[in-house]
C-alpha cells in the first residue's frame, strides 16, 4: 500500500530564483538516507536528527511497520510530508520531505514482489528513489539469488526512469560494499554477501547507467563506514562497512557540494546499526 499524508502546518515556499535576483545565497538542498532498523524503536532519534539537521529530504529503510502505524502526525508536526510503503516486522521504506511530493510510486514496476523495498517521488524536477536492497543472507541461499534478480529488475527500471527523469537520485541501504576500501577487513569477508563479485558487478551496472557514487565525488577519510555490527564492539572498533549509498545522475554532478557520513546517531543509546549519509546539492 502506498500512502501520502500532507503536512498540517503551513508549507514553506521554495523560491526558484538565482542568488543575484534575491540578493543572497540560497541554502543547498540537503538529501539524506538512513536505515533506522525499526522506526518503532528509533522514532525519537529520527525526530531529533530532523530537528538538528533540517534536511529537505530524508529516506528511511527498515521502518518495519505497516502504513497505518506509520507516524505521519509526529512527522507532520516537525514539518515533513511522508510517503511510506511498509509491512509488519520486516523491510519498509519512506521518503520524508519538506515540499509536497508528486508522481509517487511503490515497488519496481513489472517485478512481482511482496516485500516493501522501494518508493519513488518527485520534488519539482528531481526524481528521488528510496531503496532497501535485499541482504542476500549467504552465497548459497535462495535469498542471494533473489537479491541478484531484484538488482537486475531495479537496473532495468532505472534505465527507463533516467530517460523520463534526467535528474535522479537513488538513496538507500544497498547491502553492497562496492570496493575493498569500503570494508574494514576485506580478507575476513571473502566468500560472504555484501562483497561478492556478482553483487559488486550489479552495483557497477547501476553506475554504468549514468549514476555516480556521490560519496566518492569528494575526498574522504580512510575507514569511512555507514554500518557496524552490534556484536564485538563493532562501532567502537570501527569494524564497519560502507553499504549505504547515494547515487546521482550525471546532470546533478556539478550541483553536488558535499557528501558525508554522520556517525553521531550511531553513538546514541539503542542506536540503529546504520547511520545517515548526507548529500548537499547546490
Amino acid at each position: 500500500m502506498l500512502s501520502l499524508r500532507p503536512r498540517q502546518c503551513q508549507q514553506k515556499l521554495r523560491l526558484n530564483l538565482s542568488r543575484h535576483e534575491v540578493g543572497f545565497e540560497i541554502s543547498p538542498l540537503k538529501l539524506a538516507t538512513w536505515n533506522v532498523n525499526s522506526l518503532n524503536v528509533r522514532l525519537p532519534h529520527v525526530l531529533d536528527w530532523l530537528e538538528a539537521n533540517q534536511p529537505d529530504v530524508l529516506c528511511l529503510q527498515e521502518t518495519k511497520q505497516e502504513d497505518p502505524r506509520f507516524p505521519y502526525q509526529e512527522l507532520s508536526a516537525v514539518g515533513y510530508h511522508a510517503l511510506h510503503s511498509g509491512q509488519k516486522t520486516y523491510n519498509g521504506v519512506a521518503i520524508l520531505s519538506r515540499q509536497l511530493q508528486t508522481n509517487q510510486l511503490a515497488g519496481i514496476p513489472n517485478f512481482a514482489d511482496e516485500q516493501k523495498r522501494v518508493v519513488a517521488t518527485n520534488i519539482d524536477d528531481l526524481r528521488i528513489i528510496c531503496a532497501y536492497i535485499p541482504n542476500g543472507q549467504s552465497l548459497d541461499s535462495d535469498k542471494y539469488q533473489y537479491k541478484l534478480r531484484w538488482l537486475k529488475a531495479l537496473t532495468t527500471w532505472l534505465e527507463s526512469e533516467l530517460k523520463t527523469y534526467p535528474k535522479l537520485v537513488l538513496l538507500g541501504d544497498y547491502n553492497i560494499a562496492p570496493e575493498d576500501r569500503d570494508v574494514h577487513d576485506p580478507e575476513a569477508w571473502i566468500g560472504q554477501v555484501l562483497v561478492s563479485e556478482p553483487e559488486r558487478a550489479a552495483f557497477r551496472q547501476l553506475v554504468e547507467l549514468g549514476l555516480h557514487d556521490a560519496f566518492r565525488l569528494f575526498e574522504q577519510p580512510e575507514g569511512s563506514f555507514s554500518w557496524w555490527d552490534y556484536r564485538m564492539a563493532g562501532f567502537r572498533r570501527n569494524l564497519g562497512m560502507r553499504i549505504d549509498h547515494i547515487l546521482v545522475s550525471t546532470p546533478l554532478i556539478k550541483q553536488c557540494k558535499s557528501c558525508r557520513i554522520d556517525i553521531a546517531p550511531r553513538k546514541l543509546e539503542r542506536p540503529s546499526d546504520h547511520t545517515p549519509v548526507v548529500l548537499e546539492l547546490a
